[in-house]
């Protein structure tokens, strides 16, 4: 079994930090959003961030490495799971025909099989495809300003479609913690 990686952090203010709060993207001004929905998007916004900040500085390879077996579950898989996710947001609040999912199935984007790993524009596309369908999740939902409306074939209510977001973020967030302190030893909030 090979030698686990000395602990790291790259903040210098607090040692539990994963950057500095100057450099944290997450950080604002220190006041809270106004207003439910304000609050909701803030939290979907930061837990987006948190995984892509997981994810900084590590090649194609290392993203692909896997957690402990029989776990299927590393870094890129994460980030097609979540792509595939946010599609299937879009599919739960529409009446239209659902759109296919990208990697086969929410499960399906954990299998790296087809990946190879020596080629840097795979990490690029992967990452713009996270932001274009989160982007086109953010333009649907934002077409309905009620929270208590309630949307598409299954009627989900739009308030409980947001708590759902931070809620699926949240827990791979706290996946990709693990993940990556296993594959480099960097620890942090």
């Amino acid at each position: 079994m090979p030698t686990p990686p000395q602990r790291w952090t790259a903040a210098t203010v607090y040692p539990n930090m994963w950057i500095d709060p100057a450099d944290d993207p997450r950080n604002t001004d220190g006041r809270s959003p106004d207003g439910e929905l304000a609050t909701l998007l803030d939290f979907i916004r930061d837990y987006r961030l948190t995984l892509v900040m997981k994810c900084h500085g590590l090649s194609l390879e290392q993203l692909a490495l896997k957690s402990v077996p029989p776990s299927t579950m590393s870094l890129l898989g994460l980030i097609r799971h979540m792509t595939d996710v946010e599609r299937d947001w879009r599919n739960w609040i529409t009446d239209n025909e659902p759109e296919p999912a990208l990697y086969g199935s929410l499960d399906k984007a954990f299998d790296l099989s087809e990946v190879t790993t020596d080629d840097d524009s795979t990490l690029t596309a992967t990452f713009d495809l996270l932001r274009r369908e989160q982007d086109a999740t953010d333009t649907e939902i934002s077409r309905h300003d009620d929270l208590g409306t309630r949307l598409g074939r299954a009627a989900i209510a739009v308030r409980e479609l947001h708590v759902h977001r931070i809620e699926e973020y949240a827990r791979h967030c706290g996946h990709a913690d693990l993940l990556r302190e296993c594959i480099d030893g960097r620890t942090g909030q």
